[in-house]
């Protein structure tokens, strides 16, 4: 049966700080220059204000592409001598809420399966998209998974605002969407047929931050927006260049 290669890209993750189990959040590889990293939402690594502080993640890896019920607990720790191993950028706005750390591929399973996203997979903000294009969001909302082989589950949305533009100023575009906790690090894709993209048929448009509410909404009159913030997928060449 052929598995549609996107559920082998997304990862979940749980963060840990001091082997306590935190919080769960979704995340997606990554490769440049033989490098592999995994990127998710930058709160999900580090948050002042909500004094979440992990110190470790751990990711549910397949270790056989013939039978995928078979899967590891992989553990990534966020610190090496006190410093901070995952990398995040600012732009003239501020922090964006994006950040990937480098995987050891010598550490991984031998037997490992996965794919990976590529720079040949972004679409860049020049790019244009029509408002109200269909996209998907493929993650773990609320830590939803199929528990026997290890995958994400995919949820529509739409672009919501102009692709391209900086909604408020802020690096990232809406989508129109349900999504949960736990689906923070998701990657916002819309699939496309190319042979320059190999098996992984989608373009990687953003990755899904937050949902976007109102201070002032009434929570008994008015339901929730149901729009999200996704951080246009670029500032991954930034996070990923080496120096």
């Amino acid at each position: 049966m052929a598995i549609d290669s996107i559920l082998l890209a997304v990862a979940p993750i749980a963060t840990r700080r001091d082997e306590r189990v935190l919080t769960n959040a979704s995340g997606f590889f990554f490769s440049r220059d033989d490098r592999l990293y995994l990127v998710s939402s930058r709160h999900v690594f580090y948050d002042k204000p909500t004094r979440h502080y992990p110190d470790e993640l751990y990711l549910d890896l397949h270790t056989d592409g013939d039978n995928l019920a078979e899967a590891c607990s992989f553990s990534v720790p966020l610190y090496r001598d006190g410093k901070a191993c995952w990398r995040q950028a600012e732009d003239a706005s501020g922090e964006v809420d994006v950040a990937v750390i480098e995987l050891d591929k010598e550490a991984l399973p031998a037997t490992t399966a996965y794919r990976a996203f590529t720079p040949a997979h972004l679409k860049l903000p020049e790019e244009s998209l029509e408002l109200g294009a269909h996209l998907m969001i493929v993650g773990f909302p609320l830590g939803v998974r199929d528990t026997l082989h290890h995958m994400a589950v995919a949820r529509q949305a739409i672009i919501a605002s102009s692709f391209g533009l900086r909604f408020t100023g802020k690096g990232f575009f809406l989508t129109d969407g349900r999504t949960h906790r736990g689906s923070s690090g998701a990657p916002v894709v819309m699939r496309e047929r190319s042979a320059s993209l190999g098996d992984l048929a989608y373009r990687l448009l953003g990755v899904h931050s937050a949902r976007l509410d109102l201070l002032g909404r009434d929570a008994e009159q008015d339901e929730a927006l149901g729009l999200n913030c996704a951080w246009y997928a670029d500032i991954l060449m930034v996070l990923t260049k080496e120096t």
